[in-house]
């Protein structure tokens, strides 16, 4: 969530003048009523009816972008409307009383199941999960749940200067890894980009590792690109170093979107509980889970995975309440749209519609290639994603101008800076959900189309503030 600070001087003249409201929006008599908005920086000293409170909210929000033509975010923008009345109907609950709401508590018992089972876990009725806000969430709790295992583990010596805990990653990480890092006093050990490799290498992970490692986080789907990192080389890297050194060293799978798109389209590939060394797996039930926002999922392997003295008990709302979270109260809402859409599609309805991105992706990267000035990073066979940049000899505009013109046309494609070592390289990025049509694709390449000409004739770049060239921030 961003950070805010009040308004600047001329807000405030800008409240003292008080911009007129149209009369329609009025109270009882419709030509007659209020003519005058309220404060946007501090209360309005009276009430406001209802419907002249909904039209203007309702009408500043017309300036934000439509969700559905955002191809930078992986969040859910398109549910069924049934999903919507469920929703609508549970706002009201709050997902932490489970004693007052057993049903709700019930759905998200039944959707940790779904998942362990899904994963693969040696055995779905002793793996431990929770809901959670978001994968941000669930990383920060499996992140905790490593460094309070390792802490166990070394109890003799934790802690002490010369005991610090670190965790191994890839460069190309959620930022939420790094705020763990910063937030629980852990050193972020971190494997570059080299050349065309986007991602972690199972080797320098392992070489990286040491007596106060308390895990190595592998990606499933990563957000610069696309790309599944190797979980299974990761895991078999770090059983080579078990048996050199006797360090052993757990595995976290992110599979912010990777975790519901890998069980449906690639049934082969092991990244999952099937490998011994994964203890925890997370995943975001609004991204490819088909969610809308915000709802994540946190499972652990078994109880010996997550210390059993991270888990709280309440009473005070009645009931004896475990709980595994940041965030105490929060609606019931979206993991009851989870059961729904579990229930509604099954593993065929999610290989179906996975699926289907990932046609619309491959097609779509094909045919950004056949423009000719693009060159491919990832073709999007993996995460229904892929990353593009410039060809070596387009020389007249940068990925930041064609991300600078879609937009005017209500397109957001960010464009971005890969971290180092490869922060010489920038690229466009494509999202493709579910909701995201071929008949869109098709517009999309329509509009680059009709962009190209223009932006061939421009002299050099025109886009110099490359952190200001878009609204998308990794």
């Amino acid at each position: 969530m961003p950070l805010h600070q009040g308004p600047h001087a001329s807000q405030d003249d800008h409240d003292r003048r008080r911009l007129a409201v149209n009369p329609f929006h009025g109270a009882t008599n419709p030509l007659g009523g209020m003519t005058e908005a309220p404060p946007t920086h501090r209360l309005p000293d009276t009430p406001l009816p209802p419907q002249t409170a909904y039209r203007l909210v309702h009408d500043e929000l017309m300036l934000d972008g439509n969700a559905r033509l955002n191809l930078a975010t992986f969040v859910t923008t398109w549910m069924e409307p049934q999903a919507g009345v469920l929703m609508s109907e549970c706002r009201d609950k709050n997902m932490i009383d489970k004693d007052e709401y057993p049903r709700t508590a019930e759905l998200e018992r039944r959707c940790v199941a779904m998942l362990a089972d899904l994963w693969h876990a040696p055995d779905p009725s002793a793996a431990v999960g929770c809901s959670t806000t978001g994968s941000s969430e669930a990383c920060m709790l499996a992140g905790m749940a490593l460094k309070r295992r390792w802490a166990l583990r070394n109890a003799d010596r934790y802690p002490s200067k010369d005991a610090r805990p670190n965790l191994v990653m890839g460069v190309n990480v959620q930022v939420c890894w790094e705020k763990f890092c910063n937030f629980w006093e852990v050193e972020a050990r971190q494997v570059p980009m080299e050349g065309d490799r986007f991602h972690l290498d199972p080797q320098a992970a392992a070489e990286l590792c040491d007596e106060n490692t308390i895990g190595v986080v592998g990606i499933l789907g990563s957000t610069f690109d696309g790309s599944y990192e190797p979980i299974a080389d990761l895991c078999a890297a770090l059983d080579a170093l078990q048996d050199r050194t006797g360090l052993d060293v757990p595995v976290h799978v992110d599979g912010a979107s990777g975790g519901m798109v890998a069980p449906f389209l690639d049934e082969e590939l092991v990244w999952d509980f099937r490998l011994p060394r994964v203890a925890s797996i997370n995943t975001s039930g609004h991204k490819y889970g088909l969610v809308y926002p915000g709802v994540g999922w946190a499972l652990w392997r078994d109880a010996d995975a997550l210390p059993e003295e991270l888990v709280f008990r309440v009473n005070y709302l009645g009931g004896d309440m475990p709980t595994f979270a940041l965030n105490f109260s929060r609606p019931g809402a979206q993991v009851v749209a989870q059961y729904y859409t579990f229930l509604r599609l099954g593993r065929e309805g999610y290989r179906a519609v996975q699926q289907a991105s990932r046609d619309i992706a491959r097609g779509l990267a094909e045919r950004v290639a056949a423009l000719g000035d693009f060159r491919l990073l990832t073709r999007g066979d993996q995460l229904p994603v892929f990353a593009f940049t410039t060809a070596d000899d387009v020389t007249a505009y940068d990925v930041f101008d064609v991300s600078r013109r879609l937009r005017e046309g209500g397109w957001l494609v960010p464009a971005y800076t890969f971290p180092p070592h490869r922060q010489d390289l920038s690229v466009l990025r494509v999202v493709c959900r579910n909701g995201f049509s071929a008949d869109m694709a098709d517009l999309l390449v329509q509009e680059l189309e009709r962009l190209l000409p223009e932006l061939r004739r421009q002299p050099h770049p025109l886009t110099r503030d490359k952190g200001a060239a878009t609204g998308f921030h990794h």
